[in-house]
């Protein structure tokens, strides 16, 4: 899994981040960390969904930036953890 952190400044108000999560909802390998005024926060499935995810939110009228990728991990050992 892919942590994603973008950036949507035109997203503020509850009904704006509520459209915002009705376009994440029809990808099946995306989910939801954090969505709060501003910045969204989601887990994907694999790299190809980003650009998809990024496109969406844009045609449902949003400006998007991404603003970090991290891969997670689920090591516990050694140097993780």
């Amino acid at each position: 899994m892919k942590n994603v952190t973008l950036s949507i400044p035109d997203m503020q108000s509850t009904h704006c981040q509520a459209r915002v999560n009705a376009v994440i909802n029809t990808f099946e390998e995306v989910k939801i960390e954090k969505l709060e005024a501003g910045k969204l926060t989601v887990l994907i499935g694999r790299n190809e969904i980003e650009e998809e995810l990024l496109s969406a939110i844009k045609n449902a009228g949003y400006t998007v930036i991404a603003e970090r990728n991290e891969n997670s991990s689920s090591c516990t050992t050694g140097c993780c953890g």
